[in-house]
């Protein structure tokens, strides 16, 4: 104790902040290599086709690295995050003995240069110590002296405990353990403790159940504690809906990083839910990186992910938080991870066919809204069930695009197909709507209503497209999830489409396409040869 006092009340925390800010330059060296490594080699690897088993190869190679360097960087935010924590808490320490020090001078004390101790002072010549009033008047001159003793022993036990905590949690850290599981062994623990030191509490992350809420907290919040949230609760960050769209892509691709490293490090042991979804993530990892080095408009964000029953993922092609024009695609029965690149093809077919409408300069955002369990083809497909469980969601998605939206509201347009007209009809009728410019379904087997007026989109603005021979649309459109949306009586409007089947509205050169162009541009879709 005695030692501590005086280094604490003369430390200089140069040093200690030169640290600090070494290790936030060394995090953002490994960012910027993980990112420079995905947009200049794995994308444009990609990109270019590269196959056989050379590129199975290597691409595994890159991606392990890839992998070292996001851990790498969130080792190093926690390490910058322990000094500049320890720095703060030592500043707090010596400011509070400083005071203690000058007040119990002020007071008429020594306090002495090598321990620390506050001497009592004598205000009676000690001879006359036998004097009835000496000892009263001794008393009460030293009446603070305990006080300042104690303001002393406190704040240098303050130091004390933030340095050996700081210590404990560098040591657990051990952030150059890149060998062992990428670094990430122990990787909640070391979260936990982390926060817990910087008072960093992860139940201040907001529930996402409302949009806005998520992004004021995230504009409350300085830079520093940003990157932490960043690198130690990137699943969560990643899920808020109302967070600026980059973010979230960051966030939601250094967790599937983690998640891809989980199933590499026990893919021996791997069940059969856990293969399928190790499979099809990679694929997903692979369709994203294609894009990492392509213009800004044809670039694909990360907006969510899940890996139970069948699989979730949210993608973007396009920045929506600055379009003018924004689409979200919402799918139907028996679509999952498995088959999700069919979904992604579709949003770009979209994206170019409403690009051909716009006008000059007017940037298109379409997003691939696959965040529920969508019906398989058995009972689940004729019920309302999947729908009501996952219209919430969906009204929380929308209502983050138009938060998290940069400039003048831009123009939102929501497709369901198949199921998914069912799924974007209970979210649209629910709550406060999808706060949706325009709605288009297509081969739709009804929407949960029984009118278009019992939705909140303008029944002029609900778009109902179906073809001659498609099955859902003709044959169980009115059935168990409420009225034919396609009936006059319904209150829709009719979209001309020229395709045929049920999943044909995306065909490349046909009405069907332009005219959903059209309406995400803005516009009214063009009719038929007989209308």
């Amino acid at each position: 104790m005695p030692e501590l006092f005086a280094q604490l009340l003369r430390q200089d925390f140069a040093e200690l902040d030169a640290a600090t800010a070494s290790w936030k330059k060394l995090a953002k060296a490994f960012d910027d290599t993980q990112n420079g490594s995905r947009k200049r080699v794995t994308g444009p690897l990609h990109k270019a086709g590269w196959a056989g088993v050379s590129a199975t190869y290597g691409f595994s190679a890159m991606s392990a690295t890839e992998t070292k360097l996001g851990t790498a960087e969130a080792n190093a935010r926690l390490v910058a995050t322990i000094l500049d924590t320890l720095a703060t808490k030592m500043r707090s320490a010596q400011s509070k003995l400083r005071s203690a020090v000058v007040d119990a001078e002020a007071a008429g004390h020594k306090v002495r240069d090598e321990d620390g101790w506050v001497e009592a002072k004598q205000v009676v010549d000690a001879r006359y110590h036998n004097d009835p009033d000496y000892q009263g008047l001794q008393q009460q001159a030293n009446a603070g002296l305990g006080g300042f003793r104690s303001r002393i022993d406190d704040a240098v036990a303050e130091a004390e405990t933030a340095s050996q905590t700081a210590a404990e949690a560098l040591h657990q850290l051990d952030p150059f353990d890149l060998d062992k599981q990428y670094g990430g062994a122990n990787a909640q623990e070391d979260v936990a403790r982390v926060a817990e030191f910087a008072g960093i509490n992860p139940k201040d992350i907001p529930d996402g159940k409302d949009p806005q809420q998520s992004k004021e907290w995230w504009a409350g919040l300085d830079e520093e504690k940003r990157q932490f949230y960043l690198a130690a609760y990137p699943d969560r960050i990643g899920a808020l809906d109302g967070l600026p769209t980059p973010t979230r892509d960051e966030a939601n691709r250094s967790a599937l990083d983690l998640r891809l490293n989980d199933y590499a490090l026990r893919e021996d042991s791997l069940g059969y839910h856990d293969r399928y979804n190790y499979r099809h993530l990679t694929n997903l990892k692979d369709r994203l990186e294609k894009t990492d080095s392509g213009p800004a408009n044809k670039q694909m964000y990360f907006l969510g992910f899940g890996t139970e029953k069948d699989g979730r993922a949210i993608v973007a092609l396009g920045d929506p938080d600055s379009a003018r024009h924004t689409a979200v695609l919402v799918p139907g029965t028996d679509n999952q991870l498995d088959n999700y690149g069919g979904q992604l093809n579709r949003i770009e077919k979209l994206q170019n066919a409403a690009a051909n409408s716009t006008a000059a300069g007017e940037d298109v955002a379409v997003i691939s809204w696959m965040d529920y369990d969508a019906p398989e083809v058995d009972g689940s497909v004729i019920t309302q069930g999947r729908a009501k469980a996952g219209e919430e969601d969906l009204r929380n998605f929308t209502h983050g695009l138009r938060s998290a939206h940069e400039g003048d509201r831009g123009h939102l347009t929501v497709i369901g197909h198949s199921y998914g007209s069912s799924m974007t009809g209970a979210a649209d009728a629910g709550g406060t709507g999808l706060d949706a410019d325009d709605i288009i379904v297509v081969g739709s087997p009804g929407l949960t209503v029984e009118r278009a007026d019992q939705l909140h989109v303008n029944p002029q603005h609900l778009w109902v497209g179906a073809s001659g021979n498609d099955f859902v649309s003709n044959w169980t459109s009115g059935l168990t999830l409420s009225a034919d949306p396609k009936d006059p009586d319904f209150g829709a409007q009719r979209m001309y489409v020229d395709t045929s089947g049920h999943s044909g509205y995306w065909d490349d050169g046909s009405q069907s396409l332009d005219n959903q162009g059209r309406i995400i541009a803005g516009l009214k879709p063009r009719p038929g040869p007989s209308d």
